[in-house]
């Protein structure tokens, strides 16, 4: 059964009158298949949220939701309705953030990979909206995501500026190159599928793992080449 069919299920149980914010309450209680439905859901929804931010309401959301997911034919209607549906809704994104940092509040990684699936179709249509970076800035903080973790991501997306190696590895340009490296295979080791998988991302999500490895055996190549 694939996430947008269990996604599907989600939402018919919705009442009328109910929003997506209701999804995460039920979802809440479940284990790892519940929170693999809740996080895709929760990219989806802060996205059409940021969609607003932004005022690009009218670029193609399943496109932009492709730099996250993997996406069938057959799923893209499932996926545009969860994304009109949130847009729709009138609860605020800062009530979306809130709930989804209860429901991952044991999984600091999560709200990571989470973040990192918001920059991905902030910048799928190739800019980044002053608005959408408040807006992600507001999101991190309702996520306690410590400002250095916020600030490596972002360096990873903006092409504002050099991503720094560092940065990305989460290390400072004065630590020993045996922690570095060791920081990376840490780092190598939980952008494993399994890994990912276990922390309630779905599978569908393989497109972060597959950006997110490159970005760091490149920052390792980049500080151990600097060494040698």
């Amino acid at each position: 059964m694939s996430i947008w069919t269990r996604i599907s299920d989600a939402l018919l149980a919705l009442r009328k009158g109910e929003g997506l914010s209701v999804v995460f309450d039920r979802l809440r209680v479940g284990g790892a298949p519940e929170r693999s439905v809740a996080f895709t859901i929760a990219v989806i929804a802060l996205s059409a949220k940021m969609a607003k931010a932004d005022g690009q309401v009218t670029r193609n959301e399943v496109s932009a939701m492709r730099e996250v997911f993997i996406i069938a034919p057959q799923d893209e209607a499932g996926a545009a309705r969860v994304f009109n549906l949130a847009r729709q809704d009138v609860a605020g994104y800062e009530e979306y953030a809130r709930k989804i940092r209860a429901m991952f509040r044991d999984g600091q990684d999560c709200l990571c990979d989470l973040m990192e699936g918001l920059f991905h179709i902030a910048m799928a249509d190739g800019s980044y909206h002053p608005a959408e970076d408040a807006f992600l800035r507001r999101v991190a903080e309702i996520l306690e995501l410590p400002e250095a973790e916020f600030r490596a991501i972002r360096s990873r997306f903006v092409p504002d500026a050099t991503p720094d190696p560092y940065a990305i590895l989460g290390v400072s340009p004065d630590t020993p190159l045996d922690e570095v490296r060791r920081a990376w295979k840490r780092m190598v080791r939980e952008t494993h599928p399994d890994a990912l998988a276990a922390r309630g991302v779905p599978q569908e999500a393989v497109k972060m793992a597959e950006r997110r490895m490159i970005d760091i055996n490149r920052a390792w190549e980049e500080i151990a080449g600097e060494a040698a």
